[in-house]
C-alpha cells in the first residue's frame, strides 16, 4: 500500500495497551497509532489522543478491535460501511452467523480476522480447499479461576474451586463454547472460521490448577490428510484469560496489512 496506514484502536487492556506500544515506537513500519478508543477515561495512559468511535472512523484507515465481542457487534458494520477496514481480534462474536454474514458483505471497508492464540489456521483453510474435513477437535485448557462464568452454577463452580487436576467444564460445538466463554474461547471461533463450520468444530473446555500454560490442542483429518497442532503459551500476567501471544498475533496481522515484505500469507 502507499502511504502510512492509519491505525485507530479499540480498546486499552492487556491486547490494546501491548499492541499501542508497539505501534507508538514504530515497531511496525509502515503503520502508525492515530487514537485509541475505550469507554474509560484514560487520561495520559494512552499515547494518542482518545476520540469518540465516530471522529476514529474520520481519522482511520484500519480498525484494530481489542476491546471484546460486544464492540464487534456494536459497531463493526458501521465501520466497514464507512469505509475504514476492520481487524477483528474478538473472533467469538462470528458464531453469530447472521453477523458474519454481514460483516462479509458490507463494505467498502474489509474485514480481517487474527489468529490469536493458535496455528494452522492458514494450512486449516488451504485444505478445505481440497474438500470437508471429517473430524475437527479442538481441546483448551485453562487455568480455573480464568473460567469461571456467571451461568455456572454452584455444583460446577465448586468443582472448579476445588479441583487438584483437570476438570472437563463443558463440551459442545465452536458454535455453543464461544458464546458461554465471550473472553477465553476466541480460539474456537478462529478454527471453526479456518475450516468454514461451526457445528463442524467440537470443542472441550478443561479447567487445571496446573495449567501454567494455556494450551489449545487442534486435531483435524479428512480424505487428503490429519493435522494436529498442539501450543502451550504463558497467559498474560495483566489479563490471564488471554495468552501474551495474542497482541503479537494482531501485530503480525497489522505488519501484513501494512505491506511488510517477507510475511508469510
Amino acid at each position: 500500500m502507499n502511504g502510512t496506514l492509519r491505525v485507530g484502536l479499540v480498546g486499552w487492556g492487556a491486547i490494546g495497551r501491548a499492541v499501542g506500544t508497539a505501534l507508538t515506537e514504530h515497531r511496525i513500519p509502515g503503520a502508525e497509532l492515530v487514537c485509541v478508543v475505550d469507554n474509560r477515561p484514560l487520561g495520559d495512559a494512552a499515547p494518542a489522543p482518545q476520540v469518540s468511535f465516530d471522529e476514529a472512523l474520520e481519522r482511520c484507515d484500519l480498525i484494530v478491535e481489542a476491546a471484546g465481542q460486544g464492540v464487534v457487534r456494536e459497531w463493526g458494520e458501521r465501520v466497514l460501511a464507512s469505509g475504514t477496514d476492520l481487524l477483528i481480534a474478538s473472533t467469538g462474536a462470528l458464531t453469530d452467523e447472521e453477523l458474519s454474514e454481514r460483516l462479509r458483505a458490507a463494505g467498502p471497508g474489509r474485514v480481517y480476522f487474527t489468529g490469536g492464540a493458535v496455528g494452522g489456521l492458514d494450512l486449516l483453510q488451504a485444505v478445505r480447499s481440497l474438500g470437508p474435513l471429517d473430524e475437527v477437535r479442538l481441546t483448551t485448557t485453562k487455568l480455573p479461576g480464568t473460567l469461571e462464568q456467571p451461568w455456572m452454577d454452584e455444583e460446577l463452580l465448586s468443582r472448579l474451586r476445588s479441583a487438584t487436576g483437570p476438570v472437563e467444564v463443558m463440551c459442545g460445538t465452536a458454535r455453543e463454547v464461544p458464546v458461554k466463554f465471550p473472553k477465553s474461547t476466541n480460539v474456537a471461533a478462529s478454527v471453526a472460521l479456518a475450516v468454514g463450520d461451526l457445528d463442524a468444530v467440537r470443542v472441550r473446555v478443561v479447567a487445571d490448577p496446573g495449567a501454567h500454560h494455556t494450551r489449545h490442542v487442534v486435531e483435524a483429518s479428512g480424505a487428503h490428510g490429519s493435522y494436529r497442532f498442539d501450543v502451550a503459551h504463558l497467559p498474560d500476567p495483566a489479563n490471564p484469560a488471554t495468552s501474551q501471544v495474542v497482541p503479537h498475533a494482531v501485530l503480525r496481522s497489522l505488519a501484513a496489512l501494512a505491506g511488510r515484505t517477507g510475511q508469510i500469507l
